[in-house]
């Protein structure tokens, strides 16, 4: 029982500090202690600790000698990278997906995805971060579980911790566009379309990379 409630902590506290990474609370080069994140949690340094390895392990996390841990500073080579292996990736796991996602997951995920159409945006005029992270990771995350190889699942969820730094802030013209390429891909998972899903995933991560290499050329 003690195992699984400090495997419980663990992965509470590994989800709060991953928020402060990809909210951008915790800035790309900042060192981070568990000290600080004990207080700043409210948790003891055990959890902080686990949590801490896991997301060195998935990259996100640096370590710099005796001075600890930093959070990475994504070049956009990583980034790139990183995307090229997910186009590799991805559409399998969509192809091996297709048909056997849950019926109640899809019918939530275009719900959501239609609500985001309807009602983009925040206080500040820009696409909701949190809710567009939330379907994101939902579709995406939930291709890979449903592709019935956990260690696909697992390369596909590490390579996206780290492209999910780079989020629509920094592409806000992917938005709309992003929106509708889920909802097909959410159609073609539903109806077992297998072939379709793959392509749709595909030219999903296609257009992201696209929309990545117009942004640099236009800089």
């Amino acid at each position: 029982m003690l195992i699984e409630t400090d495997k419980r902590l663990a992965l509470q506290a590994y989800e709060q500090i991953l928020n402060l990474i990809l909210s951008g609370a915790a800035q790309p080069g900042a060192m981070v202690t568990e000290r600080r994140l004990a207080e700043t949690l409210n948790m003891s340094r055990t959890p902080i600790r686990d949590a801490l390895l896991m997301l060195e392990g998935e990259g996100l996390l640096i370590r710099q000698g005796s001075r600890g841990l930093q959070v990475k500073q994504m070049r956009i080579e990583d980034y790139m990278d990183a995307l090229q292996v997910r186009l590799l990736l991805e559409p399998e796991a969509a192809r091996l997906a297709a048909g056997h996602m849950p019926a109640t997951a899809l019918n939530e995920l275009e719900a959501d995805l239609k609500t985001l159409l309807g009602h983009p945006e925040d206080g500040e005029g820009k696409p909701d971060r949190g809710s567009v992270r939330d379907v994101d990771d939902r579709l995406h995350g939930g291709i890979g579980d449903a592709a019935g190889n956990p260690q696909l699942a697992h390369i596909i969820r590490t390579l996206r911790r780290q492209t999910q730094i780079f989020d629509l802030r920094s592409m806000p013209e992917r938005f709309e566009a992003t929106c509708r390429e889920h909802l097909a891909i959410v159609s073609a998972l539903r109806e077992g379309r297998g072939d379709d899903a793959a392509q749709l995933m595909r030219d999903h991560l296609a257009h992201v990379k696209d929309s990545i290499i117009g942004r640099l050329t236009r800089a």
